[in-house]
């Protein structure tokens, strides 16, 4: 293996992909000289083609590093913060990184979006290569073509990590993998490394209040980025929410942007840390029509209505200004509304139940907020949420539902990937009784039943008939997290609360 050549490579590599200029080629290579413990370098002359992304090149150069003992163990995270490391050569300072974007946006925002989406992820910021392992398909329900996702890009932790994270000292830098700080963070086996991160700060408020835009190493759709706090301070849904929401679609009107829910269980996974989620994609739920509108004799100028979806949406469009009063008058409505007709009470005690999800994008020159109302409150009988996947699709999707399953993406766990191939023969087979014997799949066999009552499975069609019927249970998901069901019962406690606005 000739790490002379690989040197060359990765450098002319980022030459092409315009993260350095031909000008910073000796430096550049001298800055991996010392990461790699050489002294010594001799050109290849290098011209040949090199690759859209550079984890081809980075993963020849960690199994070098791994012989000369530079990695160790050589553990995916070890060779994760290693290559980072290497990355991070080619990575423009911050202050230039914001220079750039803020010139581009006085031209268009989409070409300021554009080149930083381009260096994340030719860095390798963005995990290209690991992304695209991720399984993607459509499927048609009556609310339009959910998309449907098997994570399968985030690697499991090897027990070799485990074992040295166990042994590190508990550290409180940066506080959590949300916080500006980790902009250049070098890493540890316990937190990712950072050197290839840029933020770009935002006054979303006009006031000075540091927000900042960042991309998702692991994107789930187009562009998935995230709108963080400079601040490390709990999930909190205020006014100021709704106005810093449609503030970020007035600097980029081409991206959407909401957030997560500020309570557990109907909110994310990190709410410690307040924070946003966009992008530049159309999901389902900005497709789905409004069914039924109304007025908001509060607000004139803000045309409403309720969203056909198995959630429970309120579609708000108008004026900036206008949706940021009518969105904290429902969001404070909603907080003390309870109907037990419909199982939603407010509070248990001091805890409050009631929360929202907001998006915010553009139509045109106008301005919309979807507010999807929630409620986390638990029972006996559903001890993991009323308004939570129930038992029946716990098989498929079991864990919160989210901003981005919110709006029409399911997020589903990689052992799906396995256990909807393993599924497959017992279904050709129709072999149920052996699925009720495989300890994997048994969770699966009630709705095998049900399956093999509408299909008739082949080597050639299984796969797309699954595919279709796990959206169907994704579809079922979001009718079971909505808080108001899509039956004549639910469509009046729905008007009831419309009638309180």
């Amino acid at each position: 293996m000739d790490i002379n050549l690989l040197i060359d490579q990765l450098v002319t590599y980022a030459l092409r992909q315009k993260l350095i200029t031909p000008q910073d080629r000796s430096w550049a290579i001298n800055e991996l000289l010392a990461l790699l413990k050489l002294d010594e370098y001799k050109p290849t002359g290098f011209n040949g083609k090199t690759p859209d992304y550079p984890c081809e090149i980075l993963s020849k150069i960690c199994d070098w590093a791994a012989k000369q003992g530079l990695i160790s163990p050589d553990t995916i995270t070890m060779r994760d913060l290693f290559d980072t490391k290497l990355m991070g050569v080619f990575a423009a300072r911050p202050s230039e990184v914001i220079n750039e974007f803020f010139t581009l946006r006085k031209k268009s925002p989409k070409k300021a979006t554009d080149k930083f989406y381009h260096d994340a992820r030719a860095l390798d910021y963005i995990r290209t290569s690991r992304v695209a392992k991720n399984l993607a398909w459509k499927a048609r329900t009556p609310y339009g073509n959910l998309d449907i996702t098997i994570n399968m890009s985030k690697p499991e932790k090897d027990p070799k990590d485990i074992a040295a994270a166990l042994k590190m000292k508990a550290s409180s830098y940066p506080l959590c993998l949300l916080c500006k700080e980790n902009e250049g963070y070098a890493g540890r086996v316990n937190h990712p490394a950072r050197q290839t991160i840029r933020l770009i700060p935002l006054d979303l408020l006009k006031d000075g209040e540091p927000w900042y835009l960042q991309y998702s190493p692991y994107v789930y759709y187009n562009e998935h980025c995230i709108c963080l706090s400079g601040k490390h301070e709990p999930m909190k849904l205020t006014k100021k929410s709704f106005a810093r929401l449609l503030n970020f679609v007035e600097l980029l009107p081409h991206y959407f942007i909401g957030s997560n829910a500020d309570l557990p269980i109907v909110g994310g996974s990190i709410l410690t840390h307040d924070h946003f989620q966009g992008g530049r994609y159309t999901f389902a739920m900005a497709k789905a029509p409004v069914e039924k509108t109304f007025k908001l004799s509060k607000f004139p100028r803000v045309k409403a209505g309720i969203v056909k979806w198995p959630m429970s949406v309120i579609r708000l469009n108008g004026p900036k200004q206008d949706l940021i009063e009518a969105g904290d008058y429902i969001l404070k409505k909603w907080r003390t509304y309870s109907d037990p007709k419909a199982d939603i009470i407010s509070k248990t005690g001091d805890t409050p139940h009631n929360t929202v999800t907001p998006i915010a994008r553009r139509r045109g020159k106008a301005f919309e907020l979807d507010i999807v109302l929630r409620n986390n409150r638990t029972t006996p009988e559903f001890p993991l949420g009323i308004f939570h996947p129930h038992a029946e699709v716990h098989h498929i999707k079991k864990e919160n539902i989210g901003l981005i399953e919110v709006m029409g993406l399911a997020v589903l766990p990689a052992r799906l990937a396995k256990e909807l191939k393993d599924l497959t023969p017992y279904l050709i087979r129709k072999d149920v009784k052996g699925i009720r014997k495989n300890e994997a799949l048994a969770k699966h066999a009630a709705w095998a039943e049900q399956l093999l009552k509408k299909h008739t499975f082949t080597a050639k069609n299984a796969e797309q008939i699954l595919q279709a019927e796990v959206g169907r249970v994704f579809a079922k998901v979001l009718e079971y997290a909505g808080v108001y069901k899509r039956n004549a019962e639910g469509k009046a406690a729905f008007e009831r609360f419309i009638k309180k606005l």
